[in-house]
């Protein structure tokens, strides 16, 4: 199953593993790349995550978060003007600049986010599920799980971007970079 990150139905439960990535290896199976933009209007305030996102300078998401069960979140996704976006994105506190590549890779949708600016050269992948209960076969170019890991968030890395962290916390992070 891939992703069309340009035409995707959005439910309102998101449940997903996430991934410090090393090397270069996915790259080989690696498909379409789109590039995104993300602010955040509203970071863990009550638990909730506003985020507004631009792909590609084509299309536009408003997205309201809130942590669910487990590794689950309740995620509501609302296609916004583009021009609202770039407004909205003006106004976010915090930013976020990566590449999204999708990925051929069996047990669910995986993508790599590539972070740029003061993220770089964070490397992560995700792979959405059906179920938190599904079994994936975690590829050799994962090296450590951060699914509940909220330092590396998006959120939290727009917040707290890698190049502001001390070499402790790093190591702590295990973050090979």
């Amino acid at each position: 199953m891939t992703i069309d990150i340009l035409n995707t139905n959005f439910m309102a439960l998101e449940i997903e593993r996430r991934f410090l990535v090393k090397g270069e290896e996915w790259k080989a199976i690696a498909k379409n790349r789109h590039a995104l933009r993300q602010g955040y209007l509203v970071n863990n305030i009550q638990g909730w995550i506003v985020r507004m996102r631009i792909v590609d300078q084509k299309k536009a998401w408003l997205t309201l978060k809130t942590k669910a069960e487990g590794i689950a979140n309740h995620e509501f996704e609302y296609m916004i003007p583009l021009k609202d976006a770039e407004s909205l994105l003006e106004f976010a506190p915090h930013k976020i600049i990566k590449t999204r590549y999708e990925l051929n890779f069996e047990g669910g949708e995986w993508v790599i986010d590539c972070f740029e600016d003061n993220n770089s050269p964070l490397v992560i992948a995700e792979v959405e599920l059906a179920s938190s209960e599904d079994q994936i076969h975690i590829p050799t170019w994962c090296y450590q799980e951060i699914t509940s890991n909220k330092q590396l968030s998006n959120a939290a890395l727009a917040k707290d971007p890698i190049s502001n962290w001390s070499n402790e916390k790093r190591l702590a992070t295990n973050l090979l970079l």
